[in-house]
């Protein structure tokens, strides 16, 4: 019949067109056989909505009006949101979704928030897979490493690795890949609040230089200097999706019987560099 897709094309949308979506987007479009669309709350601000529609044109990603247009036909539903909106889209995809469809979430959320949805999804025969990606997108794009959960982990990896993803099924248990990503998270982002107020800190009282020779004295190889910038202009521009992120770990460590309250701190330094720059 010639209005059949061919065999080898795929249907991909994703819920959140913010630094994933459109990543992960362009480079699936660039790809023959291979139809992208997108959803994002941005599309009801006139101005923002502008912006989003220059980007998809660009780069052959359809922008849809609403979440359930976008995921028409889709054979895999990407969730590229913020942690706090995790169980929103799972929620949202209960209208939506069809068997025969994947939610594939790789937001940043607790252990146990990515359980439930899986299991509301579940509970109306929809698929559920979570997802946590273990790297910065931004150089890698589709490459980055992702953890991959739940018990169709396996055929999304083996759909999806063919086209340039790096996805390694870690559990058919949902849970363990977020686990996995959020641990990693205490340290790096603590490393990432500590290392911006040092460094705010030292230059104010102009000892720079000898602090991060000190600190290149006791951690040998590291250009401390040059990890202060880096790690402040990551947290300046995705602060805000990081405090959300650390405000799951938090959540995580509480539903453990540990103590979240240095999570909730690093969350609250995330969003401090954000709302409150250096002075120029």
């Amino acid at each position: 019949m010639t209005n059949q897709k061919p065999a080898s094309a795929l249907r991909l949308a994703f819920m959140g067109y913010g630094e994933v979506g459109q990543l992960f987007g362009r480079q699936f479009a660039q790809q023959p056989g291979i139809a992208v669309s997108a959803y994002d709350l941005k599309m009801y601000d006139p101005v923002q909505a502008k912006t989003l529609k220059g980007i998809a044109d660009r780069d052959g990603v359809l922008l849809a009006a609403s979440a359930a247009a976008a995921a028409q036909e889709a054979d895999i539903v990407f969730s590229a949101v913020t942690a706090s909106s995790t169980r929103d889209v799972a929620e949202e995809a209960l209208g939506y979704l069809a068997a025969h469809q994947v939610l594939f979430d790789l937001n940043s959320a607790s252990p146990r928030t990515k359980a439930g949805c899986g299991e509301t999804l579940a509970a109306r025969g929809l698929v559920y897979v979570e997802g946590a990606v273990m790297a910065p997108v931004a150089e890698p794009g589709i490459r980055v490493a992702i953890l991959a959960g739940g018990a169709q982990a396996k055929d999304v990896a083996e759909r999806l690795n063919p086209l340039g993803m790096a996805i390694r099924v870690v559990s058919a248990t949902i849970g363990r890949a977020s686990a996995t990503k959020l641990c990693r998270s205490i340290m790096i982002k603590g490393i990432e609040a500590l290392i911006i107020d040092s460094a705010r800190a030292s230059a104010a009282w102009g000892v720079s230089d000898d602090v991060f020779a000190s600190l290149g004295a006791t951690f040998p190889g590291q250009d401390w200097a040059h990890l202060a910038r880096l790690m402040d202009g990551r947290v300046a521009r995705h602060g805000i999706r990081r405090a959300a992120e650390m405000r799951e770990a938090a959540q995580m460590l509480a539903e453990l019987g540990l103590s979240p309250s240095l999570s909730e701190a690093i969350a609250e330094a995330h969003e401090r560099r954000v709302l409150q720059p250096p002075a120029e």
